[in-house]
């Protein structure tokens, strides 16, 4: 779910044309949104969040701090654990990916309340619990490989 919901931000963030004004990747939006702004958190576990192996979230780290976007310390608590924190100037780019994030497209903002509370209702309405069906052409028989077509 969360990996779902962190795919359509960047999508729509990419969208939106803010990465190609502040120089980020997908990756380094996701990096972003899930470093704490007020405490370093360890690599590894932002790693597990964006989805990634170790050395990916080394590498995208290594490219915010080039721009000045966030540091690596070592933890307090056990030295062979390195966090990752914001900076100031991270903070300011968060905050303006979480706004470009959280803004409406321009085709729902435009929709008037009557119209919004009516799709409202019929998302609220959908069961969430079950996965949606893929509609595929009815199959008569097995499926056979090439090579058992061929041998048979």
């Amino acid at each position: 779910m969360l990996r779902s919901a962190m795919s359509h931000m960047t999508q729509t963030v990419r969208d939106s044309g803010l990465l190609h004004d502040l120089g980020l990747t997908p990756a380094h939006v996701k990096a972003l949104l899930m470093i704490d702004a007020s405490v370093g958190r360890p690599m590894g576990a932002v790693a597990g969040e964006v989805g990634c192996d170790a050395s990916t979230m080394t590498w995208l780290v290594d490219r915010l701090e080039e721009r000045g976007l966030a540091q690596r310390e070592l933890d307090a608590r056990d030295r062979r654990v390195r966090t990752v924190a914001l900076t100031p100037l991270g903070l300011e780019t968060k905050r303006k990916l979480e706004e470009r994030i959280f803004e409406p497209p321009a085709a729902l903002a435009s929709l008037d309340r009557a119209v919004l509370e009516q799709l409202h209702r019929a998302l609220a309405s959908l069961d969430h619990s079950a996965p949606p069906e893929m509609p595929g052409p009815p199959r008569s028989g097995p499926v056979r490989s090439t090579a058992a077509r061929r041998a048979g």
